[in-house]
């Protein structure tokens, strides 16, 4: 349990530290000022300056959009689409920057308000206006990060940086700061389960891909030990940041992440079980059974 809760924290901190400096360190952006890409401190082109120079042939022309673009991109997709297609949202949960955010406000949230998300019932009474405070108040300052993270992926970071420190900031810098916070901000307070749900491209494409699969890796419910469920009060439903029914089958959990924090819920409560947890990672022919013996079951 610990290792994969600590593998994951070093995933997730590695990677949103890696969202927010690689624009700043030129390990990828696109730089608006000089309209290419720069990856690893080199600019990516489509080597199409030579031509429209000097002119050259068709096949030139098509020879580097294939290797610099085609290529790249088709291997990039057919890897990633390999992976997902064997783990699921693999990515959304143990690397996204936005469902790095959606964590910490859901535990801030929980601290301080008694709920994950507004749309549900606290637990016990919110006392004074702080807690609201603390909360919103860290919502807004992500949202700020975020919208200025994607500013620095666009135009030049060390001058944004200075325009930001000076309070130089230009107009248009100015309204896309602003309208991004507000969105963020919207999202982050009100919509963000549901976003990552149902409003990520990127993440539907997981679940439908991972839907595809009936062996890929999914959480199983062993139903032979559920009467060890009786005196547990849903803690793996609780912990889950999507809030799913953790217990229940792969098409009601269509969303999953794979963040794994059901699974080391029931691993705490059921740590002086010698059989331990009643919910497991399973792949293969042991996955197909998750939705298999509900089919059963209604039949």
């Amino acid at each position: 349990m610990l290792a994969r809760s600590h593998a994951r924290l070093i995933t997730r901190t590695s990677f949103f530290l890696l969202f927010l400096l690689a624009p700043t360190l030129d390990i990828f952006r696109l730089d608006l000022t000089i309209g290419n890409f720069i990856i690893f401190g080199q600019h990516w082109t489509l080597g199409m300056e030579a031509f429209q120079r000097f002119g050259g042939e068709s096949t030139e022309i098509a020879s580097n959009l294939l290797l610099r673009t085609f290529l790249p991109v088709t291997l990039f997709i057919l890897i990633a689409a390999l992976i997902v297609w064997r783990l699921g949202r693999v990515y959304c949960g143990w690397l996204c920057p936005h469902f790095s955010v959606v964590e910490m406000i859901n535990q801030l949230m929980l601290k301080h308000l008694n709920r994950v998300t507004l749309w549900e019932r606290a637990s016990k009474k919110t006392n004074g206006l702080l807690p609201w405070l603390i909360v919103a108040v860290f919502s807004i300052s992500m949202a700020f990060v975020w919208a200025f993270s994607l500013l620095t992926y666009l135009l030049p970071p060390k001058l944004l940086f200075h325009d930001l420190i000076h309070f130089q900031m230009g107009l248009k810098s100015s309204i896309f700061l602003t309208l991004a916070t507000l969105v963020f901000t919207i999202d982050f307070m009100f919509a963000r389960h549901l976003f990552c749900k149902f409003g990520c491209a990127l993440g539907v494409f997981q679940s439908l891909l991972w839907m595809g699969n009936k062996k890929a890796l999914v959480v199983s419910f062993d139903k032979s030990r559920a009467s060890l469920c009786k005196g547990c009060d849903r803690e793996c439903d609780k912990a889950c940041p999507m809030r799913l029914h953790t217990r229940s089958i792969k098409r009601a959990k269509f969303t999953c992440t794979q963040c794994s924090q059901c699974l080391s819920a029931c691993d705490r409560v059921q740590k002086d079980n010698p059989d331990g947890a009643v919910i497991r990672w399973v792949t293969g022919d042991q996955a197909q059974l998750v939705d298999r013996n509900a089919a059963g079951e209604r039949d």
